[in-house]
């Protein structure tokens, strides 16, 4: 994703353009692709289902619905901003540090991927002026997104301990762009449900990718 990782910076972070980088690597490849996206992700992979369905043969998503939630990632945000990372050589300091702002060593383990610890100082890879000001789009949905107009298999996973879809608002959502959705709950995970069950995720998707 842009803004994202080794990947380029760009004031727009809006889920048609993050559908349209999804495209041109699909149109690299040729042909058609199985795409599975998580949180973020997810919704980045429905919108390019939806609005380019000739470039998606099977979609799986994980723990996201094609709704506008009201909750923010600005709190991240501000953490990783607060962060001294001056004088950090190791990974494990800069977990200590950033635990100052945040409790969740898994939230911080995630967070710390995109940490850049050959940067001198070390540096975040996240855009974050990009993605805090783009928030409202991040966490939104387009409401001129179309629905019904992929037709191909989709899956959708939803952690057991999660609230991303939980609410009857979230699940017709998803029926609304995704009539032909197979909805099924991985028992025991929470948000994050590919790391509090990697095995039970694993097999699920390995099973409808046959």
């Amino acid at each position: 994703m842009r803004n994202h990782g080794d990947s380029f910076h760009d004031p727009d972070h809006s889920y048609p353009a993050l559908a349209h980088d999804l495209a041109q690597i699909v149109a690299a490849e040729g042909g058609q692709a199985d795409i599975l996206g998580h949180s973020m992700g997810g919704k980045a992979a429905m919108m390019l289902a939806l609005t380019q369905p000739d470039l998606v043969r099977r979609l799986i998503i994980m723990d996201i619905a094609p709704f506008a939630y009201a909750h923010s990632q600005a709190s991240h945000i501000d953490a990783m901003e607060a962060t001294d990372l001056a004088g950090i050589e190791r990974r494990s300091e800069a977990d200590a540090r950033l635990a100052e702002h945040i409790s969740d060593p898994g939230v911080r383990a995630f967070l710390l991927q995109s940490l850049d610890l050959k940067a001198d100082p070390p540096q975040w890879k996240f855009n974050l002026a990009a993605l805090r000001d783009q928030m409202p789009f991040l966490v939104g949905w387009p409401e001129n997104a179309p629905k019904g107009s992929f037709t191909g298999p989709a899956l959708f996973l939803i952690g057991s301990e999660s609230d991303y879809c939980r609410a009857p608002q979230q699940s017709e959502a998803i029926r609304a762009h995704f009539p032909q959705a197979d909805i099924r709950t991985i028992a025991g995970a929470g948000h994050w449900l590919h790391a509090d069950r990697p095995a039970e995720v694993a097999g699920t998707v390995a099973a409808f990718l046959d």
